[in-house]
């Protein structure tokens, strides 16, 4: 029987049973084992403060290690881009949507006209999404929300806030999104977001070789360029730096950015590339990025 770790919420816990299924179709049995991570118990420091790697990892990275499970699943966007010695990546599901939502307020639709007044509040604990809210919207005040997605919408709920951002794939997987969101298709995703991967042991062949069996070589390839470009840029969970490669007849589309934490200053880039140049695209593009530019940002985010 293996032992997939899992953090507590519904989210994780989906993602963990579909991990679950995807044993099961390869005729292995497997239970989910509960383990409360640091970003569950600390919920009202904002991520960007506690500057943790690994913040909801780290404690399914020590029972993996431990052998208290054979394995563990993440959310993808949440896993550091250095994994701890003795653990290594056995697979990455096919990606679902990459993008960030908006919900508002108000059963219609008003959040256009709330969008040039100047006491306008939105909610997110995300760096990144806070620094290109502020970019688009410098006069907007940002607040902090916390927690699994039903306490972050229960908050929104009780709150004088006007919306609040969430990944479109969080709350797709679990049934919670609501009629009232849209799409935000300016703002770019945190690297590897709306994919889910599957950590093992390095000693543990056996499971890395069924684990392989699903995993999509596409969206692997994908958040591979993302996370190599997030490493290169020295980024965690306290820059606001953003990535997408998209993969269409062998050819990739990437665009990427950081910015100053107050959403000031932005440097962009947007390439295409063949997959046969994808092994060390991350690490290329990041160096074009910080060359053009982005380096100022990182210094200027390095000294605070």
């Amino acid at each position: 029987m293996i032992r997939i770790g899992t953090r507590e919420s519904q989210l994780a816990v989906w993602q963990a049973n579909q991990v679950k299924y995807l044993l099961s179709e390869q005729g292995v049995e497997a239970e989910l084992v509960y383990i409360k991570s640091e970003g569950d118990v600390d919920l009202k420091t904002p991520l960007y403060e506690m500057g943790v790697q690994g913040i909801f990892t780290r404690s399914l990275d020590i029972a993996l290690l431990n052998n208290r499970i054979d394995m563990a699943v993440h959310s993808m966007k949440d896993v550091p881009t250095q994994l701890p010695e003795g653990i290594a990546q056995a697979a990455v599901l096919k990606r679902a949507s990459w993008k960030d939502l908006l919900i508002y307020k108000g059963e219609h639709f008003t959040f256009d006209s709330q969008l040039a007044a100047s006491d306008c509040i939105v909610a997110t604990s995300s760096i990144r999404r806070k620094a290109q809210w502020l970019n688009r919207y410098p006069h907007h005040a940002i607040e902090n929300l916390r927690g699994n997605v039903n306490t972050r919408l229960r908050k929104l709920e009780e709150s004088n806030w006007n919306g609040a951002i969430f990944a479109a794939a969080g709350l797709e997987r679990i049934g919670l999104r609501p009629q009232n969101s849209m799409e935000l298709d300016w703002m770019l995703p945190a690297p590897a977001q709306g994919a889910i991967t599957v950590a093992c042991r390095t000693s543990d062949e056996k499971l890395l070789e069924v684990c392989s069996r699903f995993n999509d070589t596409d969206t692997a390839l994908c958040t591979k360029i993302e996370r190599d470009f997030l490493r290169a840029l020295l980024g965690g969970c306290s820059t606001p730096i953003s990535a997408l490669a998209t993969i269409s007849n062998n050819q990739i589309t990437f665009n990427g950015n950081i910015l100053s934490v107050d959403g000031k200053h932005k440097v962009e880039l947007h390439k295409s590339l063949d997959v046969t140049e994808a092994n060390e695209a991350g690490k290329t593009l990041a160096t074009e990025l910080l060359a053009n530019g982005g380096q100022e940002i990182a210094d200027g985010i390095q000294k605070k």
